[in-house]
């Protein structure tokens, strides 16, 4: 019980971790994880891809799986 009054427990790119619970929503996240640059980036909450436009309206809850992807240069 001690780790719900901490946060909340999300798993991120399938590593377990603790937000507050006071995390809006995605975009929220993404801030948080990327810092400002979020530009290539892809995202999936519980294996649905969501737009980068729907992130400010998905709220996260406890124990969902976010996959974050970011493009990389190279050749």
């Amino acid at each position: 019980m001690l780790i719900k009054q901490l946060g909340m427990i999300l798993n991120i790119n399938h590593q377990s971790k603790i937000y507050p619970s006071s995390l809006a929503n995605l975009e929220e996240l993404i801030h948080l994880e990327l810092k400002s640059n979020n530009k290539g980036i892809a995202v999936a909450l519980n294996q649905q891809v969501i737009p980068k436009d729907s992130w400010s309206q998905t709220p996260l809850k406890e124990n969902d799986s976010i996959l974050i992807i970011t493009a990389t240069q190279g050749g």
